[in-house]
């Protein structure tokens, strides 16, 4: 039986991966070799995204319906979405992303 915190998490995941997200509107997104940095004009926070992959996730995620269908989009693999969904949670919580207003 899976323990309450693994259900939460799961939980989150699911909920997570349904929610229609943005960059946020002070965030400038710039690529680099590397994948890209994303800063935050308005908290002067500077986020280094290393993986390409990640960078076309957070670009494209005013496109698409939800996370999950960005990552659709992006060719995510399967395999790679909750490490994904962890860094997504992260620019969230650091306001790089947001969730989407309904319009």
């Amino acid at each position: 039986m899976p323990s309450a915190q693994a259900e939460s998490t799961q939980l989150q995941s699911v909920a997570l991966g349904d929610r229609a997200l943005e960059l946020a509107p002070r965030v400038a997104v710039r690529p680099e070799p590397f994948g890209a940095l994303a800063y935050h004009y308005g908290t002067r926070r500077l986020v280094f995204l290393k993986d390409r992959q990640l960078v076309c996730v957070v670009e494209a995620l005013a496109s698409h319906p939800s996370l999950g269908a960005t990552f659709d989009a992006c060719a995510v693999d399967a395999r790679r979405r909750p490490a994904f969904e962890r860094a997504i949670a992260g620019l969230i919580e650091s306001e790089m992303i947001r969730e989407r207003a309904d319009d």
